[in-house]
């Protein structure tokens, strides 16, 4: 356990639990100084987190470096090849619907399509074991192709994503609604080890079999009712297929507004048909730390997905919102008819430019079962709050709590699993902007 009164930057997960509504790329260093306490023995922490931007070009830098009394780095920060690559928090171009986008590092809340299959997936749940993945876009006047790769260090999860305008190739491209129809296809798979978990042999010790790799595809289909630089809506349906085990389909409606820098919104609301052995958005936020956990008991997302049944229908749908370019607000829900099994996404962010103060705040769960369930942190939930002030320009002292996740290594220092870390930082961060 890692009990942290840290001097540092601006939490890294705030800002990707609102990568939904990036900011505009700023070049600006941030970083701090502090002590940490781990396993009761202090290291003196120096974080550094630069961010700059040149024409289409972003580059994001974040190192940690966690020295003990004796001046000896803390090895356990360097274990894997990953350890040295999240140095680079990320290298990007363009914007996601540019002609062509593309993101080397850390993935903040990734989407293919409408999200039926990849859904907001965070390749790095945790800052001790963050990843390095990559997102290329590709956009042309009559389709494109998304695409994600989880993890470069070793096997993970992998998607592509193409879509064409069909009616474009035709004499009804210039048709009003329908010359825009949109048609998808899509394959997702995890090629992790413990991805696709068949059988159980003994829990103790843990011994399990495995099927390869877990693949998915789909197809899509939208409508937009709307399209222009200032609003888009949308219907749109898809349909999906666990391979060898169930399959689920949704309709829903989609709306994005940019009209003007007061107001921002996105809004959507499905309406899902699950089957058996199937789950909708299966590659989610949390897939990293649901895919398999030896921890606290046995616990794995396929082994778990063999033996749905009699699953049923629900809904989904989320909200987000940007006010002025300061107050942000983000959630989402979903819940299935016939039981309680939802999953909670909300965040808020208010940082006005020029007032001396600061907020923000966020909360994810999984599988909640009623409302005492909703607001009990455990191992299904991720929590943080910040409140703080500027006493002067570049300068904030702030008070943080998280609930979080700590990655648990195997004797070959494998992530087997990831166990909750409850943190309490008073932190003094400085925001410097680059010329």
């Amino acid at each position: 356990m890692k009990v942290a009164v840290v001097l540092t930057m601006l939490l890294l997960i705030s800002t990707n639990l609102l990568a939904q509504f990036p900011p505009s790329a700023q070049n600006q260093l941030a970083g701090g100084l502090g002590v940490t306490w781990i396993d009761n023995q202090p290291f003196y922490a120096v974080h550094v987190r630069p961010e700059f931007s040149i024409s289409n070009v972003g580059i994001g830098l974040d190192l940690l470096l966690e020295v003990d009394a004796h001046g000896n780095l803390r090895k356990e920060d360097f274990q894997q090849f990953s350890d040295y690559v999240r140095v680079i928090r990320y290298v990007s171009y363009g914007k996601e619907n540019d002609p062509l986008f593309l993101k080397l590092g850390a993935l903040d809340y990734v989407t293919l399509g409408h999200g039926s299959i990849v859904n907001t997936y965070n390749n790095s749940p945790s800052f001790d074991a963050r990843k390095t993945g990559l997102q290329l876009n590709l956009n042309f006047d009559k389709g494109g192709i998304q695409t994600i790769y989880g993890n470069f260090a070793q096997a993970g999860v992998a998607g592509i994503r193409a879509f064409v305008n069909p009616l474009q190739f035709t004499s009804m491209a210039d048709a009003p609604i329908l010359g825009n129809l949109e048609v998808g296809a899509t394959y997702a798979t995890d090629f992790d080890k413990y991805a696709n978990i068949d059988t159980v042999r003994s829990l103790m010790p843990l011994d399990v079999g495995t099927n390869g790799s877990l693949n998915i595809i789909g197809a899509d289909i939208g409508l937009p009712l709307v399209k222009n630089d200032f609003v888009r809506l949308e219907l749109y349906s898809d349909f999906v297929k666990i391979v060898n085990l169930g399959s689920g389909a949704t309709v829903g409606i989609l709306f994005n507004g940019d009209a003007t820098e007061l107001l921002k919104v996105r809004a959507k609301m499905e309406r899902r048909f699950n089957g058996d052995q199937y789950l909708p958005g299966y590659f989610g936020p949390f897939y990293e730390i649901e895919r398999f956990n030896a921890l606290s008991g046995f616990s794995s997302k396929s082994y778990a997905l063999k033996y749905l049944t009699n699953n049923n229908n629900g809904v989904y749908g989320e909200l987000l919102i940007r006010l002025i370019n300061t107050f942000d607000i983000i959630g989402s829900y979903q819940k299935f008819d016939r039981d309680s099994s939802g999953a909670l996404h909300l965040a808020a962010d208010v940082a006005p430019k020029d007032a001396p103060f600061i907020a923000r705040a966020g909360y994810d769960k999984i599988n909640i079962i009623d409302f005492h369930d909703l607001v009990t942190t455990d191992d299904r939930s991720f929590l943080y709050a910040e409140v703080g002030y500027k006493p002067i320009d570049y300068l904030i002292v702030s008070t943080m709590y998280m609930w979080t996740f700590s990655p648990m290594y195997d004797a070959d220092n494998n992530v087997v699993g990831y166990g909750p870390q409850r943190k309490i930082e008073p932190r003094v961060t400085f925001v410097y902007p680059l010329k």
